[in-house]
């Protein structure tokens, strides 16, 4: 991606994404590299960030890897002092990293699941922001963006679980957009990405034909495009299906 000039849009700039070892993470890294921001990728497989981080230097990028389990805010506070140590600001974060409990009625909801699925999409989230807040306000420009899903606004029976820590998800990120709205250079939108081929898709709808939706990389454009815009804090969109 260029900005035109023959440059690179975020060229200087330090991206965090979540969840980056495959999916949506993945290609949402790799297009951020492409674009010029150096990407740190986390996740709990080391050997699938290796994979990525691969791909990003193979195209002339940058990344570090930084694995982590968000399950664990100790891991998140330990990452957050080495970006301030080595880069001193952050520029981007993507919280796209989720844990989809199994679908099931709200009377049959496995606790420790759903406890697993509350810590990872809705208490990380928050210490992800406690912890980061400080290098996303050095930053002449900093966005967040929070990847969502059609069920966090319009539930539907046998997703309770999930649908219930999503919708605990925006709300988290829907405050700090108000907080920060006029004291910071700090922009926060989140985007639900639709129907995308991804593992969990796969896992929640086993009889789709993983063809017949489209690819991650159609979301990572556009939440790459949406970064180098001037969208309004609090912003809220859904990726439209590929033509």
């Amino acid at each position: 991606m260029s900005d035109g000039t023959g440059g690179k849009p975020f060229e200087g700039q330090v991206a965090l994404v979540t969840g980056s070892s495959r999916g949506i993470g993945a290609a949402t890294a790799l297009a951020l590299a492409e674009a010029g921001a150096h990407v740190l990728l986390t996740g709990r497989d080391t050997k699938a960030l290796e994979a990525i981080e691969d791909q990003i230097f193979e195209a002339g990028g940058s990344a570090t890897i930084a694995p982590v389990d968000l399950v664990e805010s100790d891991g998140i506070a330990r990452l957050a002092t080495a970006v301030s140590q080595r880069w001193g600001k952050l520029d981007i974060l993507v919280v796209n990293a989720a844990v989809l409990p199994e679908l099931t009625s709200v009377a049959d909801i496995d606790q420790r699941a759903f406890n697993k699925a509350l810590t990872t999409n809705v208490l990380a989230t928050q210490a992800l922001i406690a912890n980061f807040d400080p290098l996303l306000r050095l930053s002449s420009d900093a966005r967040v963006i929070g990847m969502s899903s059609t069920v966090a606004t319009a539930p539907r029976a046998f997703w309770g679980a999930y649908a219930a820590t999503k919708a605990a998800f925006e709300v988290l990120l829907d405050c700090y957009a108000d907080e920060t709205r006029n004291i910071a250079k700090l922009r926060v939108a989140v985007v639900n990405p639709g129907a995308t081929r991804t593992a969990m898709r796969a896992r929640a709808y086993p009889g789709e034909a993983p063809a017949s939706v489209k690819p991650p990389e159609v979301v990572a454009e556009r939440v790459v495009s949406l970064l180098g815009e001037p969208f309004e804090t609090g912003h809220r969109e859904t990726v439209a299906a590929a033509n």
